[in-house]
C-alpha cells in the first residue's frame, strides 16, 4: 500500500506531454518577444548614431562605401541570375493562360506587375539576406568573440557607431539599386520570351504594361527594398554582436540570421501588400 501511495506521488510530480509542449511554447514566445525588444533598442540606438554622426561630421563614410562595394558585389551578378528566369517563367505561365483565354494583350501587364509588385523586392530581401545579412554576422560575430567590440568600448568607441551605422546606410543604398535591377532584367526577360515564343506583338506588351503598371507600383517595390534592407542589416548586426562560444557561436548567428531574415521579409511582404492594395487598388490607364 506505501508502496503504490510513493509510486502515484512520483507520477504526480512528473510533467505530462502538453506541460512540457505548453512550457516549450511559453518560453519560444518570451524569447521571440525580447529578440524583438532588442533589435527595436538597437534601431533607434542606431538612428540616434546616424544623426549625431552625421551632424558632428564623424559619420564613417569611408566604411560605408566599402560596406556598399562588398554588397554589390556578391548580389549584382546572383540578382541578374534569378531576375531572368523569374521573368522567364512569369511569361510562360501567364502566356499559357492568357492565350487560352484569347487576351494576348495583357502579356506585358500580367508579367510586369508581378515582377514590379513581389519578384523584385523578395528577391532583394532574399539575395541581401543570404550575402549580406550572413557576411554582417560572420564579421560582427568574429569581432565579438575576439573581444574586439569589448575593446572599442574600452578606447571610448561605441560598436554602434563604428560598426552598425555604416552597415545600416549600406543596406539602404544597396536595396533599391538592387530592386530596380531586378525589376528591369526580369521586364526585359519577360519581354524577350513573350515577343520571341509567345507571339505577342511588341506594341502590345508595353501599352498593357504601361496601363496597368504605375509609377506607385515601382514607388512601393522600392520601399519593400528598403524597409527588407532595413530589417537584414538590423538582424545582422544585433546576431553578430550578441555571438557568444566562440566559432559555434559564430556559426550559430550567421544561421539564425538568414533564417530570421528569411521569415521576416516574408512577413513584412504580406503585411506591406495588404496595406499598398488598400491605399492604392490596381487601376487601367
Amino acid at each position: 500500500m506505501t508502496e503504490s501511495v510513493v509510486q502515484g506521488a512520483g507520477s504526480a510530480k512528473r510533467p505530462t506531454y502538453w506541460s512540457i509542449i505548453s512550457k516549450n511554447f511559453s518560453s519560444t514566445v518570451v524569447d521571440s518577444f525580447r529578440t524583438i525588444g532588442r533589435n527595436v533598442r538597437m534601431l533607434i540606438m542606431t538612428l540616434v548614431a546616424m544623426v549625431t554622426d552625421t551632424v558632428r561630421g564623424k559619420l564613417q563614410w569611408k566604411e560605408t562605401l566599402n560596406q556598399v562595394w562588398y554588397m554589390i558585389g556578391v548580389t549584382t551578378f546572383p540578382g541578374i541570375l534569378i531576375a531572368i528566369p523569374f521573368g522567364i517563367v512569369i511569361a510562360i505561365q501567364v502566356g499559357n493562360i492568357i492565350a487560352q483565354l484569347g487576351a494576348d494583350s495583357l502579356q506585358g501587364a500580367a508579367g510586369g506587375i508581378a515582377v514590379i509588385s513581389q519578384g523584385a523586392p523578395i528577391a532583394t530581401g532574399l539575395l541581401l539576406a543570404g550575402a549580406g545579412a550572413s557576411a554582417i554576422a560572420a564579421d560582427l560575430g568574429a569581432r565579438t568573440i575576439r573581444e574586439e567590440t569589448d575593446a572599442m568600448r574600452v578606447m571610448g568607441i561605441n560598436p554602434i557607431n563604428r560598426l552598425v551605422v555604416p552597415r545600416m546606410l549600406a543596406a539602404w543604398i544597396v536595396a533599391p539599386l538592387l530592386s530596380i535591377l531586378v525589376i528591369t532584367v526580369g521586364t526585359v526577360a519577360g519581354y524577350l520570351v513573350a515577343v520571341g515564343a509567345q507571339g505577342v506583338t511588341p506594341g502590345a506588351y508595353w501599352l498593357s504594361f504601361g496601363s496597368f503598371a504605375h509609377p506607385v507600383d515601382v514607388w512601393i517595390s522600392i520601399f519593400k527594398s528598403f524597409i527588407f534592407g532595413t530589417v537584414i542589416a538590423l538582424v545582422g548586426c544585433q546576431r553578430g554582436l550578441e555571438a557568444r562560444g566562440g566559432s559555434r557561436g559564430v556559426a550559430d548567428a550567421v544561421n539564425a540570421t538568414v533564417v530570421l531574415s528569411f521569415v521576416v521579409i516574408f512577413a513584412l511582404n504580406l503585411l506591406i501588400t495588404q496595406i499598398a492594395t488598400m491605399f492604392f487598388p490596381m487601376q487601367v490607364g
